[in-house]
């Protein structure tokens, strides 16, 4: 492989990748299969895939083409050189609105594309569910489909032309003719003329094989369509022409409410008649939660188009009438309809958990049938689970018959794995006796290409053969997929796991305590590679800066599996190669919210820094600001602030001392605060005491709140604890110090332990958060009746807040006073609608700009504080993103530019454009901080802002 990859360089402009991470990085796809691959090759252009052909072809090593790496069957991995499109071959070379054609290399995402086509009111037709980061190259290797194939047929419908190079170097342009069809396929074709009239089934969603029948000389000999779902096996793509549509100028949405699964399978295609854009279907199992959505155990999505919002709205409300539901919702909204539709494209992801959060597998991902048998077929499907053990829940096309489904095989021993095998043959067969095709949207690949002997006969088989070996004569490309196909239960990716548990810090709750389970979250739906972020969505803020896979969610959880598995990432924890792809993860937690199976790499990050510093020294970043809270406790005991604001003003000590620390030199130290909040808050307190014994008049009672001292509004802006006590007071709300243990020279007050915990320095980050226990331990004492009233504690900071209500009982699970704390915190926002619920607060009329901060978002929700913003008449949505200053993030070394880039996303560019008049709202001091350092502004903590018209309604400065 030394002389493969020095022969390499020398012949391709591309990045060409032999290390341990290039090669983990595409071990897997989005099935079960791993292989382990001999390098990655970016090429640049069609001359570097003609020499990386040339020289593999030298060396005997076979080569595998690979899009966004989203297959669910196997076919984008292998054991020889992987080419990634996605890095250079990813342009839209040209789009003719005249024509309605695009022009596009194999790596352009769809979105890409969709962007490009929106102005002209034209789109690509097929739309897969992973259109945020699936490739044109992809879904003509697969010929994907989409929700709207009722509509506008699959990739093959739309090709026009294709430039690709075969194994020995030709280069062909294949198209509706044979010009570009390489020696000898015409004469099989001729030979073959009634196998191929009579060996193919008829239905929509037949994807399995190659279809060699659209060369039939009554299908105009179409060889750019049949080259479409060879899944890299008969060339490699360099070019495509495709066909756009005119998109509808109006969308309606119909969901149709049916009892169950099989009620919607048997109404579906009755619905065809009505010429809708979709007919999707999808069960109650794979929705979080059911909002929003009409009554039923079962729902079909129903899309109509129209000139007019009305006309389209009209041809949905005929479907919900010529329907027999039990009920029915019509959406016109586009924002509602977009809502609706990320319910159905997360099923791709909710479906690997069962409802019980056992797990569950593709490999009979997308079979299809005739969309008049779909009901049948699904009963039979379901007795064939059960007589299995197996538990599954069908979603997708039902409109064409192709269903997803993933199931709970147990993947991990010899005895489940040969009921895969089993069940595998068994369902095989019932497809094909309902008429169907064994992939109906996703490809063979390995995990079905042994099986279809089944569906189309040995001598069909045969003539695949044939047909491959016309193209590729060396077999180079894409090896043992759809021909010569490796058996369906090999190279399964869990066999290299550890079969035991490995000792870990946090409780991973949801995954029965095993950090292998975990990692196997990430299933390679690859949501985190959406290289624009939208709506409120974090993930994966660190991927969209770079672009590099390795600094994906899905990139950094390939390492960690491969770390498990010993066999390319050789060290352990000890490793350097998943060290280096953590570096960059911002521990957002957005992923823990926005990937569909909840994968939490912040957690993951925090475990893997443990155990890699384990006995070892730290980046200096890890004790100057990973041990925060203990510098600025002594900082606040020996009221040295003003001194230590004195001498981080003087550039050469700053720069010094960010030297030291393992700080970035281009930010700039905050100023402390010179009074701790604590300590304005116990002396306001022993003025009201004193007001009160000299004659203040009896007291009301009112709710109490105790407010958190966390380390940033305790040191580095109590101005935002000042404004919540304000407010909370004016909303009736008795505030409350939390407990603290004088004690000189130590850390005496409660903490969250977050920067312990992103640091990875868990075994402090316990000791801490047991100090907090103990000291808040008689206001949490257990109440097995539910008679006492359980305390609030008002966290300021989401971060901290974030920490304590996820963080805290996944490190302390065995202490139950873990549990009672986190669900005792509460936000601002929080805190006014539980204990001031009648409180109206001031109006402000004004437009508000700003971002959701990003644990908030991921862990705590937004709900109570866009509420609290529409009472007081503040205007607008905040962003979603992540302002990528991210705690001691972008303060590190090193990360300042990708912290920069961050910012500049989403939150700089909303700040900018929003009007002068606009609050910017910030309540994490990380997004306050960068804010000001990147931009000049001012961000402010929800409670500032109220606390300051309170002030002005006082003053009487407002009307």
């Amino acid at each position: 492989m030394v002389d493969l990859e020095a022969e390499l360089r020398r012949a391709v402009r591309g990045e060409v990748g032999f290390d341990v991470t290039s090669r983990a990085l595409v071990t897997m796809d989005a099935s079960n299969y791993r292989r382990v691959p001999a390098g990655v090759v970016a090429p640049r252009d069609a001359d570097d895939v003609a020499a990386v052909l040339e020289v593999c072809r030298a060396h005997a090593v076979p080569v595998v083409a690979r899009g966004g790496g989203t297959s669910i069957a196997g076919q984008a991995t292998g054991t020889g050189v992987v080419l990634d499109f996605t890095r250079h071959m990813n342009r839209l070379i040209g789009l003719d609105p005249v024509t309605r054609t695009a022009v596009v290399q194999p790596g352009l995402v769809l979105d890409r594309l969709q962007e490009a086509a929106a102005p002209h009111g034209l789109r690509f037709g097929p739309d897969p569910s992973t259109h945020s980061r699936c490739t044109l190259g992809g879904m003509i290797g697969n010929n994907s489909c989409g929700s709207h194939s009722v509509a506008w047929g699959t990739t093959a419908d739309s090709v026009r032309e294709l430039d690709v190079v075969t194994a020995r170097g030709a280069r062909l342009r294949l198209g509706r003719d044979w010009a570009g069809a390489p020696p000898g396929l015409r004469e099989l074709v001729d030979g073959e003329l009634a196998r191929l009239r009579t060996g193919f089934p008829d239905l929509p969603r037949r994807i399995s094989g190659y279809a060699l029948d659209a060369l039939l000389p009554e299908r105009g000999a179409d060889v750019a369509r049949a080259f479409c779902g060879s899944e890299g096996t008969l060339g490699i793509l360099t070019e495509a022409t495709v066909r756009l549509v005119e998109a509808p100028r109006a969308r309606a949405l119909a969901v149709l409410g049916y009892a169950d699964e099989s009620a919607a399978a048997e109404a579906a295609a009755g619905l065809l008649a009505a010429a809708p854009l979709t007919v999707e279907g999808m069960a109650a199992d794979l929705v979080r939660s059911p909002a929003g959505l009409p009554r039923g155990g079962a729902w079909l999505f129903v899309e109509t188009g129209g000139e007019t919002a009305a006309e389209a709205r009209a041809r949905a409300e005929a479907v919900v009438l010529a329907a027999d539901v039990l009920d029915a919702l019509v959406v016109t909204d586009p924002a509602g309809q977009r809502a609706l539709w990320r319910v159905r494209e997360d099923a791709s992801g909710t479906a690997t958990r069962m409802p019980d959060g056992s797990e569950a597998w593709p490999g009979w991902e997308d079979c299809a049938v005739p969309p008049a048998r779909l009901g049948a077929y699904l009963r039979d499907f379901r007795s064939l689970l059960a007589a299995h053990g197996l538990r599954g829940t069908p979603y997708g096309h039902f409109g064409d018959g192709c269903i997803h489904v993933r199931i709970d095989f147990d993947l991990l021993d010899a005895a489940g794995v040969a009921r895969f095998r089993r069940f595998s043959e068994e369902l095989a067969d019932l497809v094909v006796a309902h008429g169907g095709s064994l992939s109906g949207e996703h490809g063979d690949g390995q995990a079905r290409a042994e099986l279809l002997p089944r569906m189309y006969g040995a001598p069909t088989v045969a003539l695949f053969e044939r047909a491959k070996g016309l193209w590729d004569p060396d077999d180079l490309l894409n090896p043992g997929i759809l021909v010569r196909p490796a058996p369906l239960d090999t190279n399964l990716r869990f066999a290299v796991l550890p079969r035991e548990p490995l000792p870990v810090a946090f409780a991973y709750p949801a995954d029965g305590g095993d950090f292998s389970a975990a990692v196997r979250r990430c299933v390679g739906v690859a949501k985190c590679r959406t290289t624009e972020a939208s709506g409120a969505s974090v993930m994966c803020p660190s991927f969209r800066a770079t672009g590099e896979e390795a600094h994906s969610t899905r990139g950094r959880a390939r390492l960690l599996h491969e770390m498990l598995a010993g066999e390319l990432v050789t060290d352990g924890w000890r490793s350097t190669e998943v060290r280096d792809a953590l570096d960059l993860c911002l521990s957002c937690k957005g992923c823990r919210t926005d990937c569909p199976v909840g994968v939490d790499m912040a957690t993951y990050k925090a475990e893997f820094l443990h155990h890699h510093y384990a006995g070892r020294r730290r980046p200096a970043g890890h004790y100057s600001m990973g041990r925060l809270p203990r510098w600025l406790s002594l900082v606040a005991r020996t009221r040295t602030a003003g001194l230590v604001n004195a001498l981080a003003a003087v550039r050469p000590l700053a720069a010094a001392a960010a030297r030291l620390g393992g700080i970035a030199p281009e930010r700039e130290f905050p100023r402390l605060a010179r009074e701790p909040f604590s300590r304005w808050l116990r002396r306001r307190g022993r003025g009201r005491d004193r007001a009160a014994r000299s004659g203040g008049g009896p007291r009301v009672p009112a709710p109490t709140a105790y407010l958190w001292p966390d380390t940033f509004t305790e040191h580095l802006s109590p101005s935002v604890g000042r404004a919540a006590v304000r407010v909370l007071e004016a909303a009736g709300v008795t505030v409350a110090e939390v407990p603290a243990r004088p004690r000189p020279l130590r850390d005496s007050r409660p903490c969250c332990g977050l920067t312990y915990l992103s640091t990875g320095q868990l075994d402090e980050a316990r000791a801490v958060l047991r100090r907090t226990l103990d000291l808040l331990g008689p206001l949490l004492p257990p109440d097995p009746d539910g008679a006492r009233q359980a305390p609030v504690f008002v966290v300021l900071e989401p971060s901290c807040a974030a920490a304590l209500r996820a963080d805290l009982p996944e490190l302390l699970p065995d202490d139950p006073r873990a549990a009672r704390l986190a669900a005792a915190v509460v936000t601002f926002a929080e805190a006014l609608e539980r204990l001031a619920p009648q409180w109206t607060p001031p109006r402000l009329d004004r437009p508000v700009t700003g971002q959701t901060h990003c644990h908030q978002h991921a862990v705590l929700g937004d709900a109570a504080d866009r509420r609290l913003r529409e009472a007081a008449a503040l205007t607008g949505d905040l962003v979603g993103g992540c302002c990528g200053l991210a705690g001691n993030f972008g303060f590190e070394k090193g990360h300042f530019e990708v912290s920069k880039t961050c910012a500049q996303e989403r939150l700089l560019p909303a700040v900018a454009a929003a009007p002068r008049e606009a609050v910017v709202l910030a309540d994490g001091f990380s997004c306050r901080t960068q804010l000001e350092q990147l931009a000049g502004v001012r961000g402010r903590h929800l409670a500032e802002v109220l606390a300051e018209a309170l002030e002005q309604d006082r003053e009487g400065r407002r009307p």
